[in-house]
């Protein structure tokens, strides 16, 4: 165990800029995961991490949980540690991951598309529904939030580590898969709820999900065998992107069950 207690740490300063910067992971090839419970997620999907950083109220309470697992084992006082967490409400702990871009496709297996998607939380709310529902791979598309930044991993609550990623890839890419491409629409195509009742909805497919505000690019709109619409009696325009994508990947994933 290495006590650290100044903020000028090469250490310090590495861990503030990955739990701070949305994509420092890139540069660095390493990413900050805080808090117990994403930690712990992580070791159960068989991730191990090249540091752990503990706060000293918890290396005082729990430390002999954390031993063992790295041989870089920092503490670092409660208030040092607050400064480099990008939570509002910092947690007492965190690991330090190696991140290698992932470059291989899957093109048979069931995936979620990405289209230049924005706001973090979506982000991380479409990836914890597709791991839940059965979901391999997730692709996305240039222009797309970063999906190992901070913010990201905690909407996912550990999706990550059971999810193959990609990044950057490229609607070319979209089009050499081999499994059915489905994109919702607010105006046309079936409703979801007749496709399921027919008995016409994919069970393997690829759901492409777009830009809150500019929808599914055209381009890949037109690599889709279906585009579907949600139904809403309430009458609302529209549905948030994460909302409408958990509706269909369980729509999808119920056709398997």
């Amino acid at each position: 165990m290495q006590l650290i207690t100044s903020r000028d740490n090469p250490h310090v300063k590495s861990w503030r800029r990955l739990a701070q910067e949305t994509t420092a992971y890139r540069k660095a090839g390493q990413f900050w995961l805080e808090g117990d419970h994403l930690c712990r997620a992580a070791l159960l999907r068989g991730v191990r991490p090249l540091q752990v950083v503990l706060t000293e109220s918890f290396w005082s309470e729990h430390g002999e949980q954390w031993t063992g697992l790295t041989g870089q084992l920092f503490v670092l006082p409660d208030g040092l540690f607050a400064g480099l967490s990008g939570l509002e409400s910092p947690a007492h702990m965190g690991f330090v991951v190696p991140w290698a871009a992932e470059k291989q496709i899957l093109p048979d297996v069931p995936t979620v598309v990405l289209d230049r998607l924005q706001d973090a939380g979506n982000v991380g709310a479409i990836l914890r529904c597709a791991c839940a529902f059965g979901y391999r791979q997730v692709l996305a598309i240039k222009g797309t939030s970063a999906l190992w930044s901070p913010k990201v991993l905690r909407a996912g609550m550990g999706a990550h580590f059971g999810l193959k990623l990609v990044e950057s890839v490229s609607q070319a890419d979209v089009s050499a898969l081999q499994v059915p491409i489905l994109t919702t629409s607010s105006h046309q195509g079936p409703f979801i709820h007749e496709l399921l009742r027919r008995g016409e909805l994919p069970g393997q497919c690829a759901w492409v999900f777009g830009h809150e505000g500019q929808g599914v690019s055209e381009a890949l709109m037109s690599m889709a065998k279906l585009s579907v619409r949600i139904a809403q009696p309430g009458g609302e325009e529209s549905l948030n992107v994460a909302t409408a994508a958990a509706i269909c990947l369980y729509a999808s994933a119920s056709v398997a069950l």
